[in-house]
């Protein structure tokens, strides 16, 4: 059987009353069988393995899990959220534990290096709960490096104008495309003479048009559901997702599920439309 998101998220649709429980998201019942690795506290929580045989799905796509008490999407730590990374940054170094468990899992890591990033998105408004497995493009509407350098300059701006300085425009620029990297704050840094290292931290949080769990902005996410989103660019698009969905379904041995979710199309506040696989939550069972 073929391994990707979608199996992933059928997986997630068979244990669906398991994600009203109180415990951690890291603490269900995902199936091992489709994870190269399994990490706590460090990106990617939870990595899909690659399929080398299969031309429909590539499988290896990178999940972060979001627990959140309230319906705000919780804040993103370090990582910045996007679209797709680059294996080979994940897995450099020496005793690299995400490079060990994908080997370990058969993976030739390299066979794939750009990788799709997933979010498992859960919210809670007593009584209800949300849950979004999202794709990363529904958080990176602009580039990371023009993220970092605009973010950079607005500081440098307010420090300019407390001083009553001023730089020149290509000195300015030239500072901005200097600090555009996340990998340049993340570096711990040693000092002479100082009894501790120091390390810049980048907290990302996801601005109300984005967040995918307020009912105001988008309405369609209902309470009590458990819903897929990927980016769909066209009538094509769309129904090459839902054939894949359809073979997941099939390939997990439950294709009478397929007909009990809803698809439909999703407007981005900023980022174009999104295509959505919606499933109810069981009701009764909540607490359990």
């Amino acid at each position: 059987m073929a391994y990707s998101i979608y199996h992933f998220f059928v997986d997630l649709c068979r244990k669906k009353e398991k994600l009203l429980s109180g415990n951690k998201l890291e603490s269900f019942p995902f199936d091992g069988q489709m994870l190269s690795c399994v990490n706590k506290g460090r990106f990617p929580d939870l990595a899909i393995k690659l399929n080398h045989t299969d031309s429909q799905f590539t499988g290896g796509e990178l999940i972060e899990l979001k627990d959140s008490k309230t319906y705000s999407v919780a804040s993103f730590n370090s990582t910045i959220p996007t679209g797709e990374k680059n294996v080979k940054k994940l897995t450099a170094g020496q005793e690299n534990v995400i490079r060990t468990q994908m080997e370990e899992a058969g993976n030739d890591i390299l066979s794939l290096p750009i990788r799709q990033v997933f979010y498992l998105i859960r919210g809670r408004k007593q009584p209800n709960v949300k849950v979004c497995l999202t794709h990363g493009k529904f958080f990176e509407t602009v580039p990371v490096s023009r993220l970092i350098s605009e973010a950079f300059g607005q500081a440098l701006e307010e420090r300019l104008n407390e001083l009553g300085e001023s730089l020149s425009s290509s000195l300015k620029q030239k500072l901005l495309d200097i600090f555009s990297e996340q990998e340049t704050f993340s570096r711990t840094r040693n000092i002479d003479d100082a009894s501790v290292r120091l390390r810049f931290r980048i907290m990302t949080e996801v601005k109300a048009g984005a967040n995918i769990l307020n009912s105001n902005q988008y309405p369609q996410i209902r309470d009590d559901t458990l819903n897929l989103i990927v980016p769909c660019h066209g009538d094509i698009e769309q129904s090459q997702e839902e054939n894949k969905m359809k073979i997941a379904f099939g390939e997990m041995e439950c294709a009478n599920l397929f007909p009990q979710m809803e698809v439909f199309v999703l407007q981005h506040h900023f980022n174009g439309n999104f295509l959505v696989f919606q499933v109810n939550l069981p009701t009764l069972t909540k607490g359990a």
